[in-house]
């Protein structure tokens, strides 16, 4: 039966149509919408998506314009950033060179007066040593002569009563004394 069929459709293949190629009317009526579907895609479709595009085109070029000015501007606010920092460190090292400066001035200053008020003091314990030295040297004058005229007295039996002349012969005593020890020395 199998053989009767493909026979039968063997004869009538000649007269059937291949399946694989549409009828004509199917093709004519295919064409006509796709004509009709290619004319709405290109006249509305088409405009409206290449807008778009340009859009977005524009707006990321001008983004990247944007992103490119902000990268300039960090770049010269770092540049700015890194010429102030380089002036504060010079501006530091400067203020640090100056107080190193004015240190060893006011150090120096300070010597001065330290030794100046050290020389004023040593010249007036000097003055002042000098001072009492004298005074002690009078007052001792004064006791030894008294006492040398006391025990003259006593040697020689009287009293010594003549200040002048007691004062005279004390301080020849007393200046024969340092002359004797200033020729020892």
């Amino acid at each position: 039966m199998l053989n009767a069929l493909v026979t039968n459709l063997a004869a009538e293949g000649e007269a059937v149509n291949n399946p694989l190629i549409p009828a004509w009317y199917d093709i004519i009526w295919s064409a006509l919408w796709f004509v009709i579907i290619l004319v709405v895609v290109w006249k509305v479709a088409l405009p409206k998506l290449n807008k778009m595009l340009d859009e977005r085109s524009a707006a990321i070029e001008g983004n990247m314009a944007k992103a490119d000015e902000a990268q300039k501007k960090a770049e010269a606010a770092l540049e700015e950033y890194t010429r102030q920092l380089a002036e504060a460190r010079t501006e530091a090292g400067e203020i640090r060179e100056a107080a190193r400066e004015d240190g060893k001035k006011i150090v120096a200053e300070a010597k001065d007066a330290a030794s100046s008020e050290a020389a004023r003091i040593t010249a007036t314990a000097h003055t002042q040593i000098e001072a009492e030295r004298q005074t002690a040297l009078v007052s001792l004058r004064s006791e030894v002569g008294s006492l040398a005229l006391d025990l003259a007295g006593g040697v020689v039996g009287e009293t010594l009563s003549d200040d002048a002349r007691a004062t005279a012969v004390v301080d020849r005593f007393l200046a024969d004394l340092e002359a004797s020890e200033k020729a020892a020395q």
